[in-house]
């Protein structure tokens, strides 16, 4: 059984895309990040960058004690590792798909969640930051753009790990200030994700969850998560 230590976030929806579809069996943990409880002991301990998403495998391959895994990427690839799964065994196309994943968490993620914070949640407009980084996700597409020409996904004809790590990042395109129009490839790589079984049961486990908020205008989170 994996636990997964989820809010429905970007990060968070992309092992909630890996679990369903691997069909492995896990359940959801809420981490409510604008109540702090991803600073809590319990959850400091599998988490100590108090950061979700966070994984605890009750059933690790070894036969061992369980183990738990933080940071998404990492997340990805353990799972994908015990599955045998979306991960090539090839060492080409192993290296494909982890520097794809690498791109993700150290170039994507980061610079879109500073689209978001600019764009939608910093206290005051700052005209130079949100040019910045809107520039910086035009940028990044454009890199997802040019790899995804002739490919119907990222590292080539088999959907892979750095496609689950990719898609939740692009979904709120519109408030990135983004149109998937100026990106052909790109916009029907989104639809094929969009279009799968699993995907859609992955997003809809965010109806599930009780106490969301909404930081534009909740106090109270914006202090937990940006430090206020």
């Amino acid at each position: 059984m994996i636990e997964l230590h989820y809010w429905p976030t970007p990060n968070g929806h992309k092992i909630a895309l890996f679990l369903e579809e691997s069909g492995l069996p896990y359940a959801i943990k809420p981490v409510n990040i604008g109540k702090g409880e991803q600073f809590e002991p319990a959850f400091l301990k599998i988490s100590p960058n108090n950061r979700m998403p966070a994984i605890v495998d009750t059933a690790p391959a070894d036969g061992g004690d369980a183990i738990s895994v933080f940071e998404s990427g990492a997340i990805l690839q353990y799972l994908a590792e015990k599955t045998g799964r979306f991960l090539p065994k090839d060492p080409r196309g192993r290296a494909t798909v982890m520097e794809w994943l690498f791109w993700q968490v150290g170039g994507l993620g980061p610079m879109l969640g500073q689209n978001h914070h600019f764009n939608r949640y910093a206290p005051e407009k700052i005209p130079y930051a949100i040019d910045r980084y809107v520039r910086e996700t035009r940028r990044l597409y454009g890199v997802l753009d040019k790899r995804l020409e002739g490919r119907d996904f990222i590292a080539g004809s088999e959907y892979s790990i750095a496609d689950m790590a990719a898609y939740p990042w692009i979904v709120p395109y519109e408030s990135q200030g983004m149109q998937l129009e100026d990106f052909p490839p790109l916009q029907r790589w989104f639809e094929r994700i969009r279009g799968r079984d699993a995907t859609r049961r992955a997003y809809a486990i965010a109806d599930t969850i009780e106490g969301k908020t909404d930081l534009r205008t909740d106090e109270e989170a914006r202090r937990y998560l940006f430090g206020r």
